[in-house]
């Protein structure tokens, strides 16, 4: 029964992250593989599978959710509040759920395989979509949004990942996979630029500047990355400078325009976020904040109350936006010791990982991703968070020699 088990598990991880991506299709799916994980897991968990979790970071992160259980029970939200925590509880069990799995190889190709399948699902909605209409063409926006699998910001979220597992998978001497990491980074790279996930854009473009941190010649690939760096600043500040500049106009009225305008300042976002502000103002979050649930009610009633355009409000009431950002949704559910707590964690995962480019990159892709998107909020976003945690909080002690050298040569 334990053999048959042990061949299994690995391959019940691997379809759980392939149809994540499915995710709005096959909602109990993942819920039914998950179940399957928990049944066999203590047929095949260890002593010296504990091993792997590296303590004093995995404690703080169940202390912060014990101590997100204990304030809501506290001040009396601890049924309504349970629902969104339960999610932020995901990532954890799925870090306990992969002990008892070997390597990460599986689960890094699965991330890699999930991409694909997400990239050639919107690729045939886009020949559906143009074969429907003749007059759609690359730049249009919402058809964008309804072709892609998954919304646009976690389809970007997965292509960042599935970059990260490909180059840190390529090896410096000949290897016949090295060509398949190397079109997967490529063409990653052009299916964000197709969608336009400017956020996913965003952190690339971050990372890749950490990289010049990393290896041998930093000293001169950080003075060639900072003259780029000034050089596509000043290009920007004297090219873009007049329309950067309407679009911060402190005069303008984001409710006033219209969800589907091309000219909305920073998309939907500047709206949810200036009703976080007007909630913010209100001066009741305290210490220990307003409840997860009464955030997502004042959202809503502030959407209710300050959008102008009726088909704009009923698109905002009926996806029931949250806040968008993690770390204010923290600091007005939970109140400004919770941010803190959550921040301290994320120093100390950077100052234990910093050595090491990629699960540094990771790491900062997790935070830079949470000042977009509530991650904890979806179930989709908890699960690309666990793979992030099993990498972060799980000792790898089966490096394979090629990884050995590159955390060699990180370490220069």
């Amino acid at each position: 029964m334990r053999i048959l088990l042990t061949a299994i598990y690995p391959y019940v991880f691997i379809l759980l992250y392939l149809i994540i991506p499915f995710d709005e299709y096959v909602r109990a799916l993942p819920n039914i593989l998950m179940a399957i994980l928990v049944i066999a897991f203590p047929f095949l968990i260890t002593k010296n599978d504990f091993k792997k979790l590296l303590k004093k970071p995995t404690l703080l992160l169940v202390s912060f959710i014990v101590f997100l259980l204990a304030n809501s029970l506290f001040q009396g939200r601890f049924e309504q509040d349970f629902g969104y925590i339960k999610t932020m509880i995901i990532p954890i069990g799925i870090v306990i759920l992969y002990l008892p799995i070997a390597d990460f190889k599986k689960l890094k190709k699965a991330i890699i395989f999930s991409s694909f399948i997400a990239m050639v699902y919107t690729f045939i909605q886009f020949l559906i979509l143009i074969n429907q209409n003749s007059e759609v063409t690359i730049a249009f926006f919402q058809e964008t949004v309804d072709a892609l699998l998954i919304d646009r910001i976690y389809v970007g979220l997965l292509c960042v990942l599935s970059i990260l597992i490909s180059y840190r998978s390529l090896t410096k001497e000949y290897h016949p996979d090295n060509k398949y990491y190397f079109v997967s980074i490529i063409v990653n790279i052009l299916y964000l630029l197709l969608v336009m996930s400017i956020t996913a854009l965003v952190i690339l473009f971050v990372l890749i500047v950490l990289r010049q941190f990393y290896g041998k010649d930093k000293k001169l690939r950080l003075l060639i990355t900072s003259v780029v760096l000034i050089a596509i600043f000043i290009t920007g500040h004297l090219k873009y400078q007049s329309a950067f500049e309407d679009l911060l106009q402190e005069s303008r009225d984001v409710f006033k325009v219209t969800y589907t305008e091309s000219t909305l300042p920073l998309g939907y976002r500047a709206v949810i976020w200036d009703c976080v502000s007007k909630i913010s103002d209100e001066g009741s979050i305290g210490l220990f904040g307003i409840g997860f649930k009464e955030t997502k009610n004042r959202l809503l009633s502030c959407y209710n109350s300050e959008i102008e355009d009726n088909a704009t409000k009923q698109n905002f009431i009926n996806k029931r936006f949250n806040t968008h950002n993690q770390y204010i949704d923290f600091y007005i559910s939970a109140g400004p010791i919770s941010l803190l707590l959550f921040i301290g964690i994320l120093l100390f995962l950077f100052i234990k990982n910093q050595k090491k480019y990629f699960p540094t990159a990771l790491l900062i892709t997790f935070v830079l991703f949470g000042l977009a998107e509530n991650y904890f909020h979806r179930q989709v976003g908890a699960y690309y968070v666990g793979f992030i945690l099993v990498i972060l909080l799980i000792n790898n002690t089966a490096l394979t020699s090629s990884e050995l050298k590159e955390s060699n040569t990180d370490n220069s």
